[in-house]
């Protein structure tokens, strides 16, 4: 006989807990199982809302999760498929012996859809494990943890072995497929590669997406990915084993086939090879983890080909500009041809630059006008046979193509033919032709006396000058005859490639050329025939009709520019020259100068920086002459003790020395335009760098009767930096708060540590700022409004450079004000020197000059009196004799009459230079012997050699280095 099961009697003997829900999530069963996992029994809970039955902890919603649980059987019903909530935090209401309470619980469950017959869903069931002796509930992080004893879980009655390792398999499975996710989603590519030939244990889909989806996990990388062969990652790959550290590439290109029969394409890389060591110590894999950055280095290189571009473009228009302003003003077709060569051939720094007319008919070409650098002999005026030169070469020019020989010995084309070249002294050669009604009329030829690889961006300046100075030179043949004779060719009127149009007095357009029609966007309908004004209507009114009247009334040549728009929705600039013509009308040239005066317009930017620049030169050098005015006051007074003397030597000596360090560093005018600025970092005490700028703005402070309070560390507070720089940063902080505060303001300057960092703080109660301001301060010509007693507010560049300065010692500096009237507070945050770094003390008397052993008898010749008188006075006070003369004459006979034992001379002298006096002693047996020094302004390698030819023993750059020159005097 045939059982039929009993589900029911199954259903109330599983061991495994169930739920029963219908799709009102209205409990309509539990088995016993449930009933006793839940301490509760079925009158409890059947007929109820599963929220009803189980509703919220009131003391602490978030233990109950009601939104999971819904979630999860929605997702079951939705789907028709089972839904797990791997762990889920769920109190349940239990009673105790002071009442109603929740007891927490954890449970891993399941939500299973059951089906009628007609396949709807009628119920849910809910299998739901109890696993609170598994897990814990952090409520800080709210995450679940594994129990340290978990290996001990008790057996109990109600929570089987098997229901245990049901739940946890739910639960490692909800993790590792949340693992699986972030790998598989991570934006850049991961591998796993392990033994010796590196084979591929796991790839996320990045690393698919790179080298295609073929199959490469369980294979070596050299079966996976064998293009990779003689690429080098092989070798990398075993490095990194072989060592056990890590290897990084950046922007590293690599060759992979991407696609089944696809060629090979380039990528680039950032890759890391991580080893995977293992419990002994030893490599055992590579992590391999890196981001496809094709895209960014591409766009780095077009960037970087765009900057090159944009450069020879700008250098292009500048030389066009230049073109155009020469020869706009020029009548004469051949005073064009000079021009135009000569600028071009100084331009490219070549021997020779000459426009030359075909004769096709008797194969030969004259040489109208030439430029020859000197030295080079001029062919203007000479024939030339075409065929002398290469009959392939001469065929490539009637083609209209450029020619380029970099050596007309090594070019087929001309390697039979060097005789002629060798002729006129030709070993490179460009040649651009220019075909009119496919005719090669005229030839642009630059001719070099050495081999030369001309580049493609000389090439296209000298096609542009060719086709621009040949409209010129046929703007002004065709100008010519216009008043010559009314009736002008028209060969050269269709031919021309500027704009051209003839107006009567009654200004109806009798005649526009091809090019005037395309200039202006209309055709001859539109145009020929009819009254100018309604044509061009935009001109109405203008100065450009000022200009077409008073030239049709005076007879006299005018020239204008003008904007306007194109019936095509766009604008143009047009240059217009306009003459009267002999039926009293007017006719006038005219072409496109828009990409002029773009250039014009990049021009006048550059001009500006250059203001700029020249602005930041003057900031930067003004600083140190307050303290050396103040000291040459001091001086001047006569009352100043040795003590106080010596004091302010030292502030002048370390005024000069900053002053001679900033004008050599501008004199690299390359480093400064690049915005590059070299730091002589070392370790400085801030103190001293502190002090240093207070001495520099004292004389600002104390005339506008301002209270400066310091606030110093006891200790020595070290960092690492530019000494002459961060003087330059606090001066102008002082310097800033000094101006901006009333007279007999308050300004304090604390410097404290701060961890890691020191911060020092400028404090003043001057005028403040509003927050639009400060937000804004730091930025380049910022600054506060001006009122007549602060009219010397500076250019608004100090802040701006203490801000570039700052962040290149690696540190911040910041402003804040509480509004106009407030004050203001500028704090600047430096790392800090570790503690066994400490900058070293300055040595006592370190700026004092140390004299030579003995004294000497020393002449001095220099046509400046201050300068020769306070040199001999420093050499006087350390021992010396010494004589002064202002002229070389003089200073030659002093030299033969007295024979010192050195001379000190100025090269910039009036009458005879100083080289020329050096040439001269040598010559005589007096002071053949002579320690001879070059004492100038003048500091270049090239300054240095000339004085070295003239006989002198060392050359020094003024201002004068006291030690150094005490150093020489002390070898005689």
């Amino acid at each position: 006989m045939t059982i039929r099961p009993d589900y029911a009697a199954l259903f109330a003997a599983s061991p495994y807990p169930y739920l029963l829900i219908d799709t009102g999530f209205i409990l309509i069963g539990a088995n016993p199982a449930y009933l006793r996992a839940t301490g509760r029994t079925a009158d409890d809970l059947v007929g109820k809302h599963i929220f009803e039955a189980f509703p919220t902890n009131p003391d602490d919603p978030a233990s109950t999760n009601l939104d999971e649980v819904r979630v999860s059987i929605e997702q079951a019903i939705a789907t028709r498929q089972p839904h797990t909530s791997a762990l889920l935090r769920y109190a349940i209401p239990v009673e105790t012996p002071e009442g109603p309470g929740f007891e927490e619980r954890y449970w891993s469950a399941i939500h299973s859809p059951v089906f009628d017959d007609s396949g709807a869903v009628i119920y849910v069931a809910q299998n739901a494990i109890d696993v609170t002796d598994l897990y814990r509930f952090d409520h800080a992080t709210r995450k679940y943890y594994l129990k340290q004893d978990a290996n001990a879980v008790p057996d109990v009655t109600q929570v089987s072995r098997p229901q245990m390792h049901e739940a946890m398999t739910r639960i490692l499975n909800a993790e590792r497929s949340a693992l699986q996710v972030l790998f598989d989603q991570a934006p850049g590519f991961i591998a796993v590669m392990t033994g010796k030939d590196h084979v591929f244990e796991m790839a996320n889909q990045a690393l698919y997406r790179l080298v295609g989806q073929r199959e490469i996990v369980g294979k070596p990388a050299r079966d996976a990915l064998p293009e990779l062969a003689g690429q080098g990652y092989k070798e990398l790959l075993d490095e990194a084993c072989r060592t056990g550290e890590p290897v990084v590439l950046r922007e590293r290109r690599i060759t992979l086939q991407r696609a089944p029969g696809a060629a090979l394409e380039d990528r680039y890389v950032d890759l890391l090879f991580q080893p995977i060591l293992g419990p002994d110590g030893r490599v055992t894999g590579i992590f391999a983890q890196g981001s496809d950055v094709t895209g960014a280095y591409r766009a780095n290189r077009a960037l970087s080909e765009k900057v090159q571009q944009l450069e020879a473009i700008r250098s292009s228009q500048a030389f066009q500009l230049q073109l155009a302003d020469r020869i706009r003003q020029l009548d004469d077709p051949d005073q064009v041809m000079e021009a135009a060569c000569e600028l071009l051939g100084r331009k490219l720094g070549v021997t020779r630059v000459l426009y030359s007319e075909v004769d096709d008919a008797r194969g030969t070409l004259f040489i109208r006008r030439d430029w020859n650098v000197a030295g080079s002999a001029s062919l203007a005026g000479q024939t030339k046979t075409l065929d002398d030169f290469g009959p392939d070469m001469i065929a490539d020019l009637r083609a209209g193509r450029a020619v380029a020989n970099s050596d007309v010995t090594r070019d087929p084309r001309t390697a039979g033919h060097v005789a002629a070249y060798d002729k006129i002294g030709v070993r490179a050669d460009l040649l651009l032709p220019l075909v009119r009604s496919s005719r090669l009329r005229v030839v642009l030829t630059i001719h070099n006396a050495t081999a030369r690889a001309w580049r493609e961006d000389e090439v296209q300046l000298a096609q542009d000058m060719a086709e621009r100075t040949w409209s010129a030179v046929e703007a002004a043949q065709a100008q010519s005859a216009l008043r010559t004779e009314r009736d002008q060719s028209q060969y050269i009127f269709d031919g021309m490639a500027e704009g051209f149009a003839v107006l009567d007095r009654d200004w109806t357009i009798l005649r526009m050329n091809a090019e005037g029609l395309r200039l202006t966007q209309h055709t001859a309908n539109q145009v020929i025939g009819r009254n100018h004004w309604d044509v061009f209507p935009h001109i109405s009114g203008t100065n450009t009709e000022t200009v077409y009247r008073r030239v049709m009334a005076t007879g006299k040549t005018e020239i204008v520019e003008i904007a306007h728009p194109l019936p095509d929705g766009g604008s143009a600039w047009s240059e217009i020259r306009t003459h009267r013509s002999l039926d009293g009308g007017i006719a006038f040239f005219f072409r496109d100068i828009t990409e002029r005066r773009l250039a014009q317009e990049q021009l006048k930017t550059a001009d500006r920086r250059k203001d700029e620049f020249l602005a930041m030169l003057a900031h930067e050098l003004r600083n140190p002459l307050a303290p050396i005015g103040a000291a040459a006051q001091l001086l001047r007074m006569g009352r100043l003790d040795e003590a106080r003397v010596r004091h302010t030597s030292q502030i002048i000596g370390r005024q000069v020395d900053h002053m001679t360090h900033l004008i050599n560093d501008l004199l690299d005018v390359s480093r400064v335009t690049r915005g590059l600025v070299t730091l002589d970092s070392a370790a400085q005490d801030v103190q001293q760098v502190v002090m240093e700028a207070v001495e520099q703005v004292t004389p600002l402070i104390q005339a506008r009767r301002h209270q400066l309070a310091l606030h110093l560390p006891p200790q020595a507070t070290g960092v690492i930096g530019d000494k002459k720089r961060l003087v330059q940063v606090f001066t102008n902080i002082l310097a800033n708060a000094a101006k901006y505060t009333d007279e007999g303001g308050s300004i304090s300057l604390r410097a404290e540590v701060d961890g890691a960092h020191v911060r020092i703080e400028v404090t003043d109660n001057g005028i403040g700022m509003a927050p639009e301001l400060a937000a804004h301060v730091f930025e380049l010509f910022a600054q506060a409004e001006r009122s007549s007693d602060r009219s010397a507010g500076g250019l608004g560049l100090g802040l701006a450079l203490v801000k570039s300065l700052v962040e290149l010692h690696k540190g911040t500096v910041a402003c804040h004000s509480d509004g106009p009237g407030q004050g203001s507070t500028f704090s600047v945050c430096l790392p800090r020197l570790a503690a066994q770094e400490h900058p070293p003390a300055p040595a006592a008397g370190e700026h004092a000059l140390q004299p030579g052993p003995h004294g000497l008898r020393i002449l001095i010749v220099d046509d400046n009196a201050d300068a020769a008188a306070m040199l001999a006075m420093l050499l006087e006070a350390s021992g010396h004799q010494v004589a002064v003369e202002h002229d070389a004459r003089k200073g030659l006979a002093r030299a033969q009459a007295d024979q010192p034992d050195a001379c000190l001379l100025d090269i910039g002298l009036p009458d005879m230079d100083g080289n020329e006096l050096a040439r001269r002693m040598r010559a005589l047996p007096e002071t053949a012997g002579t320690l001879l020094i070059a004492v100038t302004g003048y500091g270049q390698e090239a300054d240095r050699q000339r004085t070295a030819a003239a006989g002198f023993d060392h050359h020094l750059v003024k201002p004068l280095d006291p030690k150094q020159l005490f150093a020489i005097l002390g070898t005689v």
